[in-house]
């Protein structure tokens, strides 16, 4: 049976953050403090191909702090994968959890499909 989910993505998973970051060959997330143009954010910073500052993830909450000054500073693009690859990272660490494992496909239009596969 087939089951369509639509995920909306918070970032609460140090270790799957961690396993997309190495997916997508960006540096190590760090625990830090770090200045967004006139704002601080603490969390885990994650350093975006050509972005100007980080994308900072608080673990605790959920959220994402960013600038990229309207998309001056940043391609939202890079973001968007980032997301998607935490969404797929994420499930997978999940279903083996739950003694499952997951295979995933990636479709033309860069979507990605993962299937969960009970044991």
């Amino acid at each position: 049976m087939s089951h369509i989910v639509q995920i909306r993505t918070q970032i609460n998973d140090a270790v799957a953050l961690g396993l997309a970051c190495r997916r997508l060959e960006l540096p190590e997330p760090v625990l830090r403090t770090v200045i967004l143009f006139r704002t601080e954010a603490t969390g885990h910073a994650v350093q975006l191909p050509d972005w100007k500052y980080p994308v900072v993830c608080n673990v605790s909450t959920g959220q994402m702090q960013y600038d990229n000054y309207g998309g001056r500073w940043g391609d939202k693009a890079h973001l968007h994968k980032l997301l998607q690859t935490y969404a797929v990272e994420k499930t997978k660490l999940e279903a083996r959890k739950q003694g499952q494992s997951a295979t995933e496909q990636t479709l033309a239009d860069g979507s990605i499909v993962v299937q969960i596969i009970a044991a």
